[in-house]
């Protein structure tokens, strides 16, 4: 709250302030702005990091392999990346509960952004690197310049149904007066994207995923809408290209990494209230799309704030479908297309075996003993046998 009144003061003495000090004073104004909206963030976070969203019961691990360990394994298993698992007692729910296995295994977090994650594996402070979002191309290029091979990510968990910031699905809103139901990807890449000559397909670059103008859907009655709707603009909201969520459009609908989104895009981001507390952009997006029916905004957790102006459109891959609705059992199956994944990043050559107590840690945490402790947690989503075993065959 303090500093809240501090950024109100800043910006009272600014206009008194001589010409030749205006910009220092303007910059101190707003990084004193930053501070109070990352302050705000910090609050947030940690007030939801102790509650549990979702009962123990609401899942069934009965299908989930047990952990066995196939050697006892000691040292210590240095961590980077992603705060959530700090902010709340899952990174202490997990490493206790693995710990009765391996008693000679010790931690040390440093688990405070997914910004550190691939960058600690890149200066080898970490052993692994937890990232609530896609690896940046970026740091997929650090990384391949330092070690000429790419890190190994290891799903460890499925993002939350409806709790921000515990990486929930992108879902897609419109008006509850718009008749549209459903959307395919070559629907969301026509409303949301535009002209590229390419996109990111990792560190290559993707010619295919070129498109023309002929592609963009800038009406209403393109998506197959009729009478009053015909002619009506769309009115394309979403989040401020520096946020990570435009990547997950990107990647899934445009067909790889690119900025190319419609010039029309109108960008949100959070923000604080009077109160000094945390808006998030996100439901900021939720309440401008109930007050225009001819809106339609993809959201990040768009369900924990949706009201009965607001409905969510089902998503399928193909034009024919199937639409699949946004819902928990939909996001945790993965058959809902925009679920998202909590990685465990590790640095492995792959002419090499994995390091074995990263082994046995990642084969815990894909197991129903360390999927217990997700749920335990209650925000984030367990994963599947499918996912699983999927995801144990990278360890191989």
């Amino acid at each position: 709250m303090y500093l809240f009144h501090y950024v109100a003061l800043t910006a009272l003495l600014i206009a008194s302030l001589p010409s030749s000090i205006r910009a220092q004073a303007s910059q101190a104004k707003s990084d004193a702005e930053a501070s109070a909206l990352q302050a705000a963030r910090a609050r947030s976070v940690l007030r939801k990091g102790h509650e549990v969203h979702y009962p123990p019961d609401r899942f069934d691990l009965s299908d989930l392999p047990h952990y066995k360990p196939e050697v006892q394994v000691s040292g210590t298993i240095r961590q980077w990346g992603s705060n959530y698992l700090t902010d709340s007692p899952l990174a202490s729910y997990l490493e206790t509960a693995f710990q009765k296995f391996q008693p000679n295994v010790k931690f040390s977090d440093n688990l405070r952004t997914s910004e550190h994650a691939i960058s600690s594996l890149v200066f080898g402070v970490a052993d692994v690197g937890i990232m609530g979002r896609q690896i940046m191309w970026d740091e997929r290029l650090s990384f391949q310049r330092e070690f000429n091979y790419q890190p190994t990510g290891i799903i460890g968990m499925t993002g939350s149904y409806d709790v921000s910031g515990w990486n929930p699905p992108i879902g897609f809103y419109v008006n509850s007066k718009n008749p549209l139901a459903h959307l395919s990807m070559a629907q969301i890449d026509g409303i949301f994207g535009d002209v590229r000559t390419g996109a990111y397909d990792g560190l290559i670059w993707n010619e295919a995923a070129a498109r023309g103008a002929e592609k963009n859907i800038r009406t209403w009655g393109q998506l197959g809408l009729s009478g009053e709707w015909a002619d009506k603009p769309i009115h394309v909201l979403g989040y401020n290209l520096e946020f990570h969520f435009p990547q997950e459009i990107e990647t899934r609908a445009f067909g790889g990494v690119t900025s190319k989104f419609n010039g029309g895009l109108l960008e949100y981001s959070n923000s604080t209230n009077a109160d000094g507390t945390l808006k998030i952009a996100g439901q900021t997006m939720i309440e401008d799309v109930a007050k225009d029916p001819y809106a339609i905004a993809y959201v990040a957790g768009g369900e924990l704030w949706k009201t009965a102006a607001v409905k969510t459109l089902a998503i399928g891959y193909g034009s024919n479908g199937p639409f699949e609705d946004l819902t928990m059992d939909n996001v945790r199956n993965r058959t809902y297309p925009f679920y998202a994944d909590i990685f465990f990043w590790i640095n492995r050559d792959p002419k090499q075996p994995v390091d074995p107590k990263l082994r046995e840690y990642l084969r815990f945490i894909l197991s129903r003993e360390g999927q217990e402790q997700i749920v335990r947690d209650g925000k984030y989503l367990p994963l599947t046998k499918t996912v699983i075993e999927q995801e144990r065959k990278k360890l191989d």
